[in-house]
């Protein structure tokens, strides 16, 4: 593609941009189409055939990625009911067995270094954010992020090396053993 092709294509940017106005219901929209649009035509410039208008091969380009923005938006919606039909679905938790689990959690956590147990609590007990936890503790999120992991994994080791008798029975009650 010749750098006069080029030039002619950006200098109907307004015409394109109306085209893609009357198509798409925003105008960040149509923006965000068309600088796809762009990056399509450089990309593909090897196949504007000699005897076919560049302007025409574009509106051709235009057309396609309204239509792939529009797929793109109905998958998006669907993705988005489906797990709203599911969070409507979902049984509420029961009341007692998140007691029982909490007062196991509770046990077993004491035997976490102070650390660890801190984390724990504050962000998967008391769903504080990760970023305002690593604000009150002074450190960087990245840190809170690999701590809050080493936490979980030090956390599984002792709960099934405290509660795997009562898994194993089903007992529900890491006291029995």
């Amino acid at each position: 593609m010749s750098t006069s092709t080029i030039d002619n294509l950006l200098s109907q940017r307004k015409q394109f941009l109306n085209f893609l106005h009357r198509r798409v219901d925003t105008p960040a929209t149509a923006d965000d189409i068309i600088q796809i649009a762009y990056i399509r035509a450089i990309e593909q410039a090897s196949e504007l055939r000699s005897d076919e208008s560049a302007v025409a091969w574009f509106y051709r380009i235009l057309r396609n990625a309204v239509i792939d923005h529009y797929r793109h938006r109905a998958a998006e919606d669907r993705a988005l009911e489906r797990w709203a039909n599911e969070l409507l679905t979902q049984p509420e938790p029961n009341i007692a067995t998140h007691e029982i689990v909490c007062q196991c959690i509770d046990k077993v956590i004491q035997h976490l270094k102070p650390s660890y147990r801190k984390i724990i609590r504050d962000i998967d007990l008391t769903e504080q954010s990760l970023d305002t936890f690593a604000k009150t503790e002074g450190i960087t999120t990245g840190n809170a992020t690999v701590r809050l992991h080493r936490a979980r994994q030090a956390l599984r080791k002792q709960l099934i090396a405290t509660c795997s008798i009562c898994a194993e029975h089903a007992c529900l009650d890491c006291t029995c053993h």
